[in-house]
């Protein structure tokens, strides 16, 4: 209780340093004082030193050339007719990023000259009446694709698709499942062992990461997080915030396996006390609140990913990242350890003491950090693109991969995928 007694007179002082980028750059582009907006930029966001910095701001244009496969409309377009809450959904970075690539200056339509190929197959668009994607087609949905391009195409055969990339944003990618434990059993689809996967997914030591995989944030609305902003000068009253489920009853009623108990923790301390403010209703001014605080929790639910990371970047709210072993999106650019808490799963009953125990000029720092519009651009997949938003920081992490290394291209007589591999329901034609 002492700490918690030290941190409240001090609370105040954070909002120094709690200035958004997008209000700042709206601000500039009115033309109300964009001189202004500039020194507010400068003068409460701090650029991330070192390498780190300059990978967060590179250019990809002239570093590779991407060949995009033309697929039937039946893997992609006539998906998101037929459903367009496609759009929508935290798993939408497949649809955007094909459309990023279609008029993207690396887009190459001589396949000879490039030095990666993009099959755009929209394999999480398979909705429920609730708007979930059901993963159960989707192995089928790809293979077929695979299979497409590799009879009308060379390119493939000539590397089993090692220099080929796909993007599957699954809750665990393409383990294709959203159980952990039958994900696990699936494991990886075997025709794309030697592809680049772009994914949301990423925990340490998991069969459904594999070694050169691409970790990127899951998609969360630009425009309609653009359309909550508040001003940058709100105070941020609240100390920890969050909103969501603490159990899920429906797949797991003993409460014990969903988010391996850590959300049940939560809810169980700290459900009364009152500098959390967490529940599981869903207000309509969840994205102000989330720039009235502090601190954003984000635990791991079935998966150790969720939009909420997003959000909080986006809104200067500190994510406090509850995931053991989590690999977190553009770990090469993003000083995820600056900007972020990083807390155990065990350590969840000390949540309290851990935060109030920060040290003020650590939370005036990171919040400093997390206003940088770099940092911020990267969690986002804007409609039109724009200059080191997360469609670009993929495309580098495509070109740090160059050049291919010895043994992407197959000898006479090398094989080394299995086309009849993987359970028997994944064969069926699609």
């Amino acid at each position: 209780m002492g700490s918690r007694k030290r941190w409240l007179p001090v609370a105040l002082l954070l909002l120094a340093a709690s200035a958004l980028w997008p209000p700042v750059a709206a601000a500039a582009a009115a033309g109300g004082g964009g001189g202004e907006a500039e020194h507010a930029v400068q003068q409460h966001s701090e650029r991330i030193s070192g390498s780190a910095g300059d990978v967060l701001e590179d250019n990809p244009v002239g570093r590779l050339k991407v060949f995009i496969y033309d697929l039937p409309r039946k893997y992609n377009k006539k998906m998101v007719t037929k459903d367009p809450r496609c759009l929508s959904h935290m798993f939408a970075a497949e649809i955007f990023m094909h459309r990023f690539l279609l008029s993207s200056a690396v887009r190459t339509l001589n396949p000879k000259e490039a030095d990666w190929f993009y099959t755009p197959v929209y394999t999480t668009c398979d909705l429920t009446n609730a708007g979930l994607p059901l993963p159960f087609k989707s192995p089928r949905v790809m293979r077929s694709a695979i299979q497409y391009i590799s009879n009308k195409w060379p390119f493939w055969n000539r590397t089993d698709g090692a220099d080929h990339f796909f993007v599957v944003p699954h809750d665990f990618a393409a383990c294709f499942h959203y159980q952990e434990e039958k994900a696990i059993e699936r494991g990886i689809l075997p025709l794309l062992r030697r592809a680049t996967l772009v994914q949301t997914f990423g925990q340490e030591n998991h069969v459904c990461l594999k070694e050169g995989s691409i970790i990127i944030p899951p998609f969360a609305p630009p425009q309609k997080m653009q359309a909550h902003l508040i001003s940058p000068d709100t105070p941020r009253s609240i100390f920890v915030y969050f909103r969501g489920l603490f159990y899920d009853t429906g797949n797991d009623p003993e409460g014990g396996y969903y988010a391996r108990g850590a959300r049940a923790s939560l809810w169980e301390n700290f459900k009364s006390n009152p500098l959390f403010d967490i529940s599981t209703d869903h207000p309509a001014t969840y994205y102000e609140d989330m720039q009235r605080a502090v601190f954003c929790l984000c635990p791991l639910g079935w998966a150790p990913w969720s939009p909420r990371l997003v959000e909080a970047v986006v809104f200067g709210c500190i994510p406090v990242i509850i995931a053991d072993d989590i690999v977190l999106p553009f770990a090469d650019a993003i000083p995820w350890e600056e900007i972020g808490v990083f807390v155990e799963e065990k350590d969840v009953p000390k949540l309290d003491t851990i935060l109030t125990s920060m040290p003020i000029d650590d939370i005036l720092r990171k919040q400093r950090l997390l206003a940088n519009p770099s940092m911020k651009q990267a969690m986002l997949f804007p409609q039109p693109a724009q200059p080191r938003d997360a469609f670009h920081q993929i495309l580098n992490g495509l070109a740090r991969k160059l050049p291919h290394p010895e043994g992407t291209y197959l000898q006479p007589g090398d094989q080394h995928l299995n086309w009849t591999a993987g359970p028997v329901g994944d064969l069926k034609p699609w």
